[in-house]
């Protein structure tokens, strides 16, 4: 018998089961209800899945109402403070951080395979020019699968192993040639020398033609942005890799079928939506003005970037990268940038008008990271397939929980049937 147990009633018939209750290191407990049609004949009827627990997981815990962000029991603000993007994806991958020697041979083992097949360049000429990055991103990624045949056996551990460090390695290589196709420049290769942001950086924007020397704090702030993303618990994205995975397709279809989730305007466009906000506003002088908007129940105008469907508090994402966010404006001379200043100037009244506050609408991660990657000269329609290269690891390691969990089935939603009574068929000439 479960320490802790819910009793359910029948009112229609009497009948009363008790169903153990799950608990968690933290946050709530969660009914185990897997008899509940066994018992009873019903479902339970949770539309978007809010109220329930799809999996048991050991990797990232937030509680939304104390602003808190736990990456395998760590803080978020020590990872990003104190480690590297690397070192956060072998945490989230294996459970601890590494040792010196264990982070060598990790990051060895990416740097060996940021290479992509020469063929897989020739995917992107099919790409119009102006196609959407996220097409390209998703496109490319599901079609590793027909590259790497050596590594897609889900129930050999080795190979799980090797298709992660494969997928996280060559994220950054398809990202950027996506972006040089866009912007119809050479493609860049990946350089061994250079750090995983720092070689981001390079194959984005140097060229053949001249010098490119990396900025040490756009490299931080790239690196610090990627960690911050890495992983948040089950959210649409993650939950379609696991849902993808839990078919037993191979690792590239499923973290493709989380970048085309990622990719929808309520997930991973937010921050691309905050630029689209200030292009809106215009002008610093018309700050007020919006403001009031933002504030009347009636306009439909709202203020991107600030308040977090989950974090009802401050989000602790916010709080790291604000500080960066300004580094990065000083550093790339960019702190007269009239957008960039009408964006401070919201950030300013934000902190301190008192609806704000009362509502607790603090400017959240997407608000920063937007302002940072215009900063870094990254187009605004690039935005959500930067936050894809951040959540790789974190996809890559919920897929490989998932694949590991002996509890795991395949996935398969339930419904609550509200169409047609069952009819006969009516002859064409009848109808």
């Amino acid at each position: 018998m479960a320490k802790h147990t819910v009793t359910v009633t029948d009112n229609a018939t009497g009948k009363s089961v008790e169903f153990p209750v799950r608990e968690g290191t933290h946050g709530p407990g969660a009914v185990d209800i897997k008899t509940l049609y066994q018992e009873f004949g019903l479902f339970t009827y949770d539309p978007g899945f809010t109220s329930t627990g799809s999996c048991r997981s050991d990797i990232t815990f937030i509680d939304g109402d104390e602003g808190v962000l736990l990456y395998r029991g760590y803080p978020i603000d020590q990872l990003a403070e104190k480690s590297s993007f690397l070192e956060v994806s072998y945490l989230l991958m294996n459970g601890e951080l590494p040792g010196k020697q264990e982070l060598e041979a990790f990051t060895g083992s990416i740097t060996r395979h940021t290479m992509v097949n020469e063929s897989l360049k020739n995917f992107f000429n099919g790409f119009h020019y102006n196609a959407h990055p996220m097409a390209m991103l998703t496109a490319v990624v599901g079609s590793l699968s027909a590259f790497y045949h050596d590594s897609i056996d889900i129930n050999d551990p080795e190979s799980r192993e090797l298709c992660a460090h494969r997928i996280i390695a060559k994220m950054p290589t398809i990202a950027a040639a996506a972006f040089k196709h866009m912007v119809g420049e050479p493609f860049v290769y990946p350089r061994s020398h250079l750090s995983y942001s720092g070689n981001l950086l390079n194959m984005l924007f140097s060229r053949p033609s001249e010098d490119y020397e990396i900025n040490p704090v756009a490299e931080k702030a790239m690196d610090q942005l990627l960690i911050l993303h890495a992983d948040h618990e089950q959210n649409a994205s993650t939950s379609t890799v696991r849902l993808a995975g839990s078919t037993g397709t191979n690792p590239f279809a499923a973290v493709s079928a989380g970048c085309a989730a990622l990719w929808g305007p309520a997930h991973g466009g937010a921050n691309e939506a905050v630029l689209r906000m200030l292009e809106e506003i215009g002008d610093v002088k018309n700050v007020a003005k919006y403001i009031e908007k933002a504030k009347d129940k009636d306009d439909p105008f709202r203020l991107m970037g600030f308040g977090h469907r989950v974090y009802k508090n401050y989000d602790p994402r916010a709080t790291i990268i604000r500080k960066t966010c300004h580094e990065v404006l000083n550093a790339m001379d960019m702190a007269d940038d009239p957008q960039l200043e009408l964006a401070m100037k919201l950030e300013e009244i934000a902190l301190k008008d008192d609806y704000f506050i009362e509502k607790k609408l603090y400017p959240n991660v997407d608000f920063y990271s937007g302002i940072i990657y215009k900063a870094l000269g990254i187009p605004t329609q690039f935005f959500t397939l930067m936050f894809a290269l951040g959540r790789t690891p974190g996809w890559v390691a919920q897929w490989m929980e998932m694949v590991g969990d002996k509890e795991q089935r395949i996935g398969r939603p339930r419904q609550v049937y509200t169409g047609a009574a069952k009819r006969d068929y009516t002859p064409l000439d009848q109808r």
